[in-house]
């Protein structure tokens, strides 16, 4: 994974919700899967634990956060210990996973995957998932090819090592094994003013990382209509 200052700032401001379509995307998705107080889910990247603490609490079901960051880990572990959730958080890599194979029913991952290397992480996804569990991302895409120093902006700025068209996800997906792969409609636009992202403050945040927000909402303005996500449903 790239340095990255935006993800510096996501962990420092302790953002929940900063994926697309935010908290309200994810609980909509959720409607359309057969999650119950059963279900073993895992929560790819999971920052500060808004998603898992949700499906936690609305599904009962099992849920484990797991995210590379220190600092998010923390900001999740507190928002469990303070709602009183059986979540549990670890801190790893998805990349190379700690955890064993075959053991969750549903794996999310909130703009994590452009993050982080695809292949990889995609394999340990695989590994990690029951046969017909499934896999549900919401991850950063671009509408149609760009310049190279268009992407080079976007990469440098997100700490990406590519930026990647629904067609490439899907080749992604289909060439791990995943089948049953679905493209769900967007209906929220990428957020520059997202109601419902919230804020877990550090006790010190580096001067530098108060432009970064100033930086992405230029990235978002400049790239409008062209940066964009998808949720992308599969089956193992």
């Amino acid at each position: 994974m790239g340095n990255s200052k935006y993800l510096d700032f996501l962990s420092k401001f302790g953002i929940g919700g900063a994926h697309p379509g935010g908290i309200h995307l994810t609980k909509e998705i959720f409607m359309l899967e057969d999650l119950n107080n059963t279900s073993q889910l895992l929560d790819v990247g999971c920052g500060t634990g808004q998603t898992a603490a949700y499906l936690a609490s609305k599904y009962g079901a099992n849920v484990t956060g797991m995210d590379i960051n220190p600092i998010m880990v923390r900001k999740a572990k507190k928002r469990m210990k303070k709602h009183e959730l059986p979540v549990e958080i670890i801190q790893g890599s998805i990349e190379k996973c700690p955890l064993e194979s075959h053991q969750f029913d549903f794996i999310i991952s909130e703009s994590v995957l452009a993050f982080v290397n695809k292949p990889r992480a995609l394999k340990e996804i695989f590994r990690l998932l029951k046969n017909d569990g499934r896999f549900i991302a919401n991850e950063l895409t671009i509408n149609h090819p760009l310049e190279k120093d268009e992407i080079e902006e976007i990469k440098q700025f997100y700490g990406l090592d590519h930026v990647l068209t629904e067609k490439d996800w899907i080749a992604f997906m289909k060439y791990t094994g995943f089948k049953n792969i679905k493209i769900i409609n967007n209906k929220y636009s990428i957020p520059q003013d997202n109601p419902a992202v919230e804020f877990q403050y550090s006790n010190y945040i580096e001067p530098e990382l108060y432009s970064v927000l100033l930086q992405h909402f230029n990235i978002l303005t400049k790239y409008h209509g062209t940066l964009d996500y998808r949720i992308i449903t599969c089956t193992k």
